[in-house]
């Protein structure tokens, strides 16, 4: 089996792709005063560079680009382990 074969076997395998575009820390009374509507600011921001990963393992790069009123990531590298 060449290694194309290896590759078609598991085209159809369904992965997770996780992009997280920032982190904060709250106070728990800061939580439990959310409500649908409220807004959590954030320090990033559109084109800032984030990380893509696959599972755990970090895939690639992207930046953050706003696509009308949705908001995506463009890739921008691969991540090449050595």
């Amino acid at each position: 089996m060449t290694s194309i074969d290896r590759t078609a076997v598991l085209a159809e395998v369904p992965l997770v792709i996780t992009v997280e575009l920032d982190r904060k820390t709250m106070a728990v009374a800061e939580i439990l005063a959310l409500r649908v509507g409220s807004v959590v600011r954030m320090t990033r921001s559109a084109g800032e560079n984030i990380d893509i990963r696959v599972g755990e393992a970090l895939m690639g790069f992207g930046e953050i680009v706003i696509l009308e009123d949705k908001m995506g990531v463009r890739i921008t590298d691969f991540h090449d382990e050595e």
